[in-house]
Parts: structure tokens; sequence; C-alpha cells
């Protein structure tokens, strides 16, 4: 597809895809084609299951600032009803990066406030610079973290939710990885190698067996006792019939690397 807003490139014979918000003239923050581009863009890969991972990363000095001032002032404005629809298109571009098959990994370039923190709430790893700030600044504005708070307070809890939701405070990338919301940081220079670093591990694992790690850590967790054996079990016996499985196991048994690296 053609996009406005984003590029979508594919590297490593198309295991690799990598999705780069490209508004940098306002620091990457949302409008609604962006919002829109996001989606498509997530919808479009989801088929694919060579993947191994996403990347998702912005353009220029910072990931994403949040809302634009237009979509700002255009909110202002809506009745009711339309900032209901309106918040409902941006929970689900949420819910599509958070339910994605295969692990997103976040390239936090820069600053990500308000719903770029968000975004970072729904990745599966998060690799951060050191310089970059991150806030959830709702609260400056009069609003509220609403549409991001179920991914944020499962990531990081309630009890440094309910500190950083009420003062909209800036903090460093090192107290994200402290409170859970992001899991690298390194200087800016070595952004890149930390995320190919991580990436290489991704492409060392089967695709297949990806997936079913990521629903596992998804799903488990809010299950009652007998739904989760039943889940678990069944999960582990289709992986070992797999094609993948199969192979992964002779290759082991081989001494050899399986035929997916």
């Amino acid at each position: 597809m053609t996009y406005t807003h984003i590029t979508v490139e594919s590297g490593l014979q198309g295991r690799v895809a990598t999705v780069t918000m490209r508004r940098a003239e306002v620091h990457n923050a949302f409008n609604a084609q962006l919002i829109q581009d996001l989606q498509a863009a997530f919808r479009d890969l989801s088929t694919d299951e060579k993947l191994h991972a996403v990347v998702l990363t912005g353009d220029g000095p910072s990931f994403s600032a949040g809302a634009d001032l237009s979509m700002m002032k255009a909110s202002a404005s809506f009745t009711q009803e339309q900032n209901l629809n309106d918040s409902l298109r941006l929970a689900e571009l949420f819910n599509a990066i958070n339910s994605f098959p295969c692990p997103v990994v976040a390239r936090v370039n820069g600053a990500a406030m308000g719903g770029g923190a968000g975004l970072i709430s729904v990745c599966d790893i998060v690799i951060a610079a050191e310089s970059a700030r991150l806030a959830f600044s709702e609260v400056k504005l009069g609003i509220a973290p609403a549409v991001i708070s179920p991914y944020v307070v499962r990531k990081i809890g309630e009890t440094h939710a309910r500190v950083l939701f009420v003062t909209g405070e800036r903090f460093s990338a090192a107290r994200g990885r402290e409170i859970g919301l992001v899991h690298t940081v390194v200087p800016l220079a070595e952004l890149d190698a930390a995320v190919e670093k991580t990436l290489g591990e991704l492409l060392s694992s089967g695709p297949r067996a990806l997936r079913a790690c990521k629903g596992l850590a998804l799903n488990v967790g809010r299950m009652d006792d007998d739904a989760a054996r039943r889940y678990t079990a069944e999960t582990i016996a289709a992986l070992r019939v797999s094609d993948e499985g199969q192979e992964g196991f002779r290759a082991f048994l081989e001494k050899r690397k399986p035929n997916w690296v």
C-alpha cells in the first residue's frame, strides 16, 4: 500500500518490517491520517507469516509527541459523540499493535509523549535512547490518558500509573526501564546496534513459536486455572507436531541450525 505519513520497509529477506512515522516536522504527532496509516500498515503486515518482528520508530529527533495541535483543535469543537468515535479509532490502533501476531519492537529514538508513550506500551520490546524523555502528559491539557490506560497499567502497574497519570511529569528512559515501560536503554549512537542485537535473537527463533510465545504472555495471566491448563497444553502439543517444531527438534539433535535461521 501507499501511505501518507509512514513508510514500511522490508529487510532480512522479508523477515523484519520497519514502520517509520514520517512527520518529523511536528515530532511525529498523531493526526487522523497518521492513525489511519499505522492501523492499515499493521493490518496489512499481520497476514505475513514470514515475519519474525516489526520495528516501530519515528523519523527525526522524536519518537512521537502524541496528538498534534490541529487534532486537538478539532476535538475541542467536536460533540461528545464525535469525540467518542474519534477515540474509538485511536483505541483500535493500539489494539491492533498490542495484539499483532509477532513481536513489535519499539525503537525509541527520542521523546514519546502522551499517545506516543501509549505506542510504547503496546510494543513487546522497547529499546530507548538514554536521551529520550517520556510522559503521560494528557493531564496538563485538562484531559486523561484514557485510551492508552489499559495497556500502560498492565505494563507499569497501578502504583506507577497513579503517580505518572496525575502529575503528567516527564521522566527519563532510565526511569521507564525501572518501572517496566522500557526494556533496554542505550546511548543514542548505540540504538541501532541494540535493535539489531534484539532482532538477531528473534530471527534465531521459529516464527510460529514466536507467535505462540506472544500469545502466552498476553493471555495466560488473565485465564482461570482450568482455562490456562487447557490453553497451554494445546499450545505446546500443536507446536510439537508442527513442521517448525519437528525441524527444531531435528536441528537440536543433529547439532545444526534450524532452517529458519
